[in-house]
């Protein structure tokens, strides 16, 4: 059995989203602020992280800024896993405002992550979610504790977790 310690990205910079007119991707690639620095600081001295064996991280940087503080912090090695990423909320990677990403979201949340009969939306369902993000971790099972960064979402998908998961929360995840 593989205990995973999920831990959400600590909170981003988002402003530089909005002043830059970023669209898709490039909006992902905003650094944490200040707080979600202190954030992931914060994590990193839990004591149940002190047994994990490596550090993997989903690509996007909000979540690859807080695995380095981890890594700093627990001396762990990192590594980068892409299907670790964030839920896809435009699969064309067009989006361009927050205002489109909320309403992105709140059809995703509405529609419990999943199209309505006959219909498709731009978002990724949630099954796509968890596969992706379980293909990955299924190929980590034969270790003891791995401690994984990503986003909200890829948690919520693998562990069935419903509540929110606050920036740098923990969660506890076992594979068997």
């Amino acid at each position: 059995m593989t205990r995973f310690y999920l831990v959400r990205h600590g909170e981003p910079d988002w402003k530089i989203t909005e002043e830059r007119v970023m669209v898709g991707v490039q909006r992902d690639l905003v650094p944490l602020s200040t707080r979600g620095i202190r954030q992931a600081e914060a994590t990193a001295a839990d004591p149940r992280l002190a047994a994990g064996e490596f550090i993997l991280s989903s690509p996007y940087t909000r979540a690859m800024q807080t695995a380095a503080i981890l890594s700093r912090v627990q001396d762990l090695p990192l590594f980068v896993e892409y299907d670790l990423h964030e839920w896809l909320p435009d699969k064309s990677l067009s989006y361009d405002t927050y205002e489109q990403l909320k309403t992105l979201r709140a059809d995703f949340r509405r529609h419990r992550g999943r199209y309505p009969d006959g219909e498709e939306r731009p978002w990724e369902t949630m099954e796509s979610v968890r596969n992706r993000s379980q293909g990955v971790l299924s190929r980590y099972r034969n270790h003891h504790c791995v401690i994984v960064v990503c986003h909200e979402t890829v948690i919520q998908a693998v562990t069935g977790y419903e509540n929110a998961i606050d920036p740098a929360g923990l969660v506890e995840w076992e594979l068997s």
